[in-house]
């Protein structure tokens, strides 16, 4: 394993501490579960490119917060060298994580029967849009692409209108990520037993698809229609809805069990009746002119404040910079500032091994002279890495971080 002397790794804490991983570049949920890991006190060197490859939105790295609490090992892994340095980093590593489509990863001669015959207890994580296989298997595509074809993206927007791209949230990171995470946490698990690792493929086709279980359970019984916007948990029900203020802000109100809204009701001022006609849809449209007419007649904060003791399950719609301000975040420091940046704290929280403070982004390159000793290397043939392009320090020294 990656095992650096204490002055050349910097100190962590973590349930994961001294689990290593190694993660080639890429962008969207594989930057993402490096984080994660990372956080949660992971040693994760990120392979990046010798020359910028355009990835992503380009940031200064105290800005990349999904890059945060990494190393950096800059390499041309088209060049024999640069692949076999990057062996040589896998004779030590617990997981690999990858998001090239596939093909790509044994054409540069690191797909996993390499590297699992060369270390077979590696994890090799793998991240795709489509998946390893099918006939969409080679075709590029993206978040918006995926929640498309899982049924996903037709359900969200309102009634009547367009659909609506839920930022990436739901695709890149809920339906990738997470699940790219989970199935490596889920391999390390069944590894303590076989001895043995394995190959993860996590598609956010299939994330995507698992996240939306209840909604199949509730297509199935009759209990969802088709229609945007005309169900219970997509805005059609006036009590799970999003309304506009006296200032022009929003209120979410999601009072869904009738004892939250019948708080509802109470708060709001309307009159007891509407209590029994809660779920009767023929009166759906009356019921929200109702909720919507009490809730123009005052301001967001009024609402907020008005309502901060009841169970009416009703709060403010934030922004970012209101989210973080707000007293639960703060209470919780949710979150905490990187080099300047605030940013969302790890999550989630462990009572016994809690995550250290992150580090920022690190410049591509920084730590390769570091790593690469770490791993065996000599000076010389890393020398010779950077002499042939091979191998790039970036804009940094080859100091090891402190």
């Amino acid at each position: 394993m990656l095992e650096p002397n204490a002055s050349d790794r910097p100190a962590t804490r973590g349930v994961l501490q001294g689990l290593r991983v190694l993660e080639l570049a890429a962008i969207g949920p594989v930057p993402l579960c490096g984080m994660l890991l990372a956080d949660q006190g992971a040693d994760v060197v990120r392979i990046d490119r010798v020359v910028d490859s355009g990835l992503g939105v380009p940031l200064a790295p105290r800005f990349d917060i999904p890059a945060r609490s990494r190393r950096s090992v800059a390499l041309d892994l088209k060049h024999a060298a640069g692949r076999d340095a990057v062996l040589r980093l896998i004779d030590s590593a617990d997981v690999l994580i990858e998001g090239f489509r596939p093909g790509v990863a044994e054409a540069l001669g690191l797909g996993p029967e390499v590297c699992v015959a060369r270390q077979p207890s590696l994890v090799y994580g793998r991240m795709t849009g489509w998946g390893q296989s099918g006939p969409l298997a080679p075709r590029a595509g993206h978040d918006l692409n995926y929640l498309a074809l899982s049924g996903v993206l037709q359900a969200i927007g309102p009634a009547g209108g367009d659909p609506v791209p839920p930022l990436n949230l739901v695709g890149d990171y809920g339906g990738g990520a997470l699940y790219l995470a989970f199935g490596v946490m889920a391999a390390l698990f069944e590894r303590q037993r076989s001895g043995r690792g394995q190959v993860v493929d996590a598609a956010m086709l299939d994330g995507i698809g698992s996240l939306t279980s209840l909604f199949h359970g509730l297509l199935a019984a009759d209990q969802w229609q088709p229609a945007r916007g005309t169900n219970l948990l997509d805005g059609g029900a006036p009590f799970y809805a999003c309304y506009r203020t006296a200032c022009g802000g929003h209120l979410s109100v999601a009072a869904l069990e009738p004892k939250f809204f019948a708080a509802l009701v109470q708060g709001l001022g309307l009159a007891p009746g509407w209590l029994q006609h809660q779920h009767d849809r023929s009166r759906w449209t009356a019921l929200r002119d109702a909720i919507g007419a009490a809730i123009s007649s005052r301001s967001r904060d009024d609402w907020a404040e008005h309502f901060e003791r009841s169970d009416a399950c009703v709060a403010p719609v934030l922004s970012f910079d209101e989210a973080a301000r707000h007293p639960q975040a703060q209470s919780r420091a949710a979150y905490i500032e990187v080099a300047g940046v605030r940013q969302p704290a790890p999550a989630p929280r462990f009572d016994r091994t809690p995550a250290a403070h992150p580090r920022p982004a690190p410049e591509p390159g920084q730590d390769t002279v570091a790593v690469l000793l770490q791993a065996g290397l000599t000076q010389g043939e890393i020398d010779r890495l950077l002499a042939g392009g091979v191998a790039s320090c970036g804009a940094a020294t080859s100091t090891p971080r402190p």
